[in-house]
């Protein structure tokens, strides 16, 4: 049976440490919060969910428990509504947090189809490149630096869990390996998607949502490769991300 607390101060030592971890960013991240009934639930049911352990849940004063605070086996707080504002950073604060503790990011060989968000800063188009990759079969993500944090609570909200499908690892600069590396650019010497090849171990980046790759010193062994679009200069990052992600699971066999 879970065993329940109440908290009813800021100052309270429990809270502040439960501030602290959900705060922390980046690589100094330890702990996530799983905002809301929903995400808590898409998370379980997540084929990637061993990549949290749940250590407590945080239910708003006055509802009801959810039946997985017991079958979780985590202690239970209840918090006053003011508290859980501030820890899921929303104007309206949900029902149900749950404070899980992340282990580390996975190491080895690189899976056979990985996309790779490099400096997207905006937390909803990375979690909707994230949705896109596991849609379409890829089986990892790299994070390059300046890329929104996929643990923030306002980004697991706004992707509703989608750092849950997807191993990540975050990397300071790009190390190709023998896969076929393609960077979403329209600039000069890019080659058409369409003529791209896509068979095999394929790595996908997408560059920041303002300049992409443009101007940017590649590393020797990754081709630019350009989306022709018609009336408009360049697509949304995450647009973008989609369809590359579609076109390779067409050609290769995969998902859909």
């Amino acid at each position: 049976m879970e065993i329940e607390h109440l908290i009813t101060s800021r100052a309270n030592p429990r809270f502040k440490a439960f501030r602290s971890l959900a705060s922390a960013a980046g690589i100094r991240r330890t702990h996530t919060l799983l905002a809301g009934a929903k995400l808590i639930e898409a998370w379980c049911g997540a084929p990637q969910s061993a990549r949290l352990t749940p250590e407590t849940w945080l239910r708003l004063e006055g509802a009801r428990p959810h039946p997985l605070e017991r079958r979780l086996g985590v202690e239970t707080w209840v918090l006053g509504e003011a508290l859980m504002r501030d820890l899921a950073e929303a104007g309206s604060p949900p029902e149900h947090l749950l404070l899980a503790a992340l282990a580390p990011a996975p190491e080895g060989p690189l899976a056979d189809r990985v996309i790779v968000p490099w400096g997207i800063q905006d937390p909803g188009n990375l979690g909707a490149i994230l949705r896109a990759a596991a849609a379409f079969g890829f089986g990892e993500a790299i994070l390059g630096p300046g890329c929104a944090d996929p643990f923030a609570p306002k980004a697991l909200r706004g992707s509703m869990g989608a750092a849950f499908l997807l191993p990540l690892r975050r990397r300071e600069r790009l190390e190709p390996d023998g896969g076929v590396w393609l960077a979403l650019d329209g600039g000069p010497g890019s080659l058409p998607l369409a003529q791209a090849d896509l068979g095999g171990r394929v790595r996908i980046l997408v560059g920041n949502e303002g300049h992409g790759f443009q101007g940017a010193d590649l590393p020797d062994g990754i081709q630019r490769v350009a989306i022709p679009t018609r009336g408009v200069e360049s697509l949304n990052a995450a647009v973008a991300a989609g369809i590359a992600c579609f076109e390779t699971a067409r050609r290769g066999g995969g998902r859909p």
